[in-house]
């Protein structure tokens, strides 16, 4: 007897479950999803009818969330407009350029260290460099600091993170999907990746007029159906491509982002990236080996402890080039620590392409850690300043009376 239907209820009574408790404890929902998703799996009971292990589900739960990954890129681009990008220019092509190089950078030299292929190193440099959008966005909003100075600061690094995400994922698939093998191969792979990218932003931005007539519908039922066929059918065309599928979405929402129904697509799709978004999150747990995550403890607890100097240094750094406080500038950095959904896409790309099993393990530990301690770094980043500040004091009275010693 075909029990999917119960199996799938099942499911969402879990996310449902872990939702609940995210919001009692005014907590992002996203680490709690996958660690239901760890919770359950082929090593999880069976109750009754209840199906724990997800069996025949699986398949169902994973195309749901690549879903939920299309929903969420869409609606990233909606919120940054392709225009509103160019506008803010020189501050946020700086501050981003800052914290991009030094993540990245650092990523690509822990990667090396480690001794991983060049393509694990190219996927673990780019988990590492690119913050979750949706976390930081949540937690500046819970906290209530949408005024602070800084947080223009913050979304101007997410922004031009989001427009690197998008070159990078089209360079790295093009590398790690395709079957190209000498460099020359490579190379004709990801120029086409970013040709496509290229010519869509351009081709788009031209055809905003159009758009704005042909979607003047009446009826949301079918303003929905053709945005969604444009959302799928331009994702999957970019995928034959070896364009991530997500980048398809990303760029459809940028552009879709600059026509005068821009207001109207984000409030009917945001039920659709709640639900689906949440599919991914959980999905992504329920791929992942428990018993197998000893391998990547360490190498994830190494990443955490990289990723959070340089995202202190290039907040920092930023900050002060921006003319914010010491206080600022390391608030900057400690917001944009947590790691979401571009570092589980990478793993998704590391995955598909066949690379070392690790990377899977690596990047569930490495994500969950840092969505749960980046905001909760946020939240204390008054009480860390004080302390580093009450530190350094003291190590500077210190070295004053060695000096005076001497």
């Amino acid at each position: 007897m075909d029990h999917r239907v119960l199996q799938v209820g099942l499911a969402l009574g879990l996310i449902a479950a872990s939702a609940l408790i995210a919001a009692r404890l005014r907590f992002t929902v996203a680490p709690l999803l996958i660690l239901t998703g760890l919770a359950v799996g082929p090593h999880a009971p069976t109750i009754g009818p209840f199906d724990f292990r997800f069996v025949e589900t699986t398949p169902i739960i994973t195309f749901l969330g690549r879903m939920g990954v299309l929903f969420l890129l869409f609606y990233l681009g909606l919120e940054f407009s392709i225009g509103r990008l160019i506008k803010s220019g020189r501050s946020i092509a700086v501050s981003g350029s800052i914290h991009v190089a030094i993540k990245f950078l650092l990523g690509l030299g822990f990667a090396a260290l480690l001794g991983w292929p060049g393509k694990e190193t190219l996927v673990v440099a780019g988990l590492m460099t690119i913050s979750s959008s949706a976390i930081v966005a949540k937690v500046l909003f819970d906290l209530r600091r949408t005024a602070n100075r800084e947080t223009e600061l913050i979304l101007g690094v997410i922004m031009f993170e989001d427009v690197f995400v998008a070159f990078y994922l089209a360079v790295v698939s093009g590398v790690v999907l395709s079957a190209a093998a000498s460099a020359v191969g490579v190379l004709k792979s990801a120029g086409l990746a970013l040709g496509f990218i290229s010519g869509l932003i351009v081709v788009g931005r031209l055809a905003v007029p159009l758009l704005n007539r042909a979607l003047r519908i009446a009826s949301d039922e079918t303003f929905l159906l053709v945005v969604f066929a444009a959302l799928f059918l331009l994702a999957g065309f970019g995928e034959t491509l070896h364009v991530a599928e997500a980048i398809g979405a990303l760029l459809l929402g940028l552009i879709l982002a600059e026509t005068e129904h821009a207001q109207r697509i984000e409030h009917l799709v945001v039920p659709f990236r709640d639900f689906f978004g949440a599919m991914f999150f959980f999905g992504f747990g329920l791929t992942i080996d428990p018993t197998a995550l000893g391998g990547a403890v360490g190498p994830a607890l190494g990443a955490v402890f990289v990723t959070l100097l340089g995202s202190v240094a290039a907040g920092m750094i930023a900050g002060r080039r921006a003319g914010l406080s010491n206080r600022a500038s390391l608030t900057t950095g400690l917001t944009v620590t947590s790691r979401g959904e571009f570092s589980i896409i990478m793993a998704g790309l590391a995955a598909a392409g066949g690379l070392l099993p690790v990377l899977q393990p690596f990047a569930a530990l490495y994500v969950l850690i840092l969505a749960i301690l980046g905001p909760l770094l946020t939240k204390e980043s008054e009480r860390i300043y004080d302390l580093l500040s009450r530190l350094r004091l003291s190590a500077l009275k210190a070295l004053s009376r060695k000096r005076l010693k001497s």
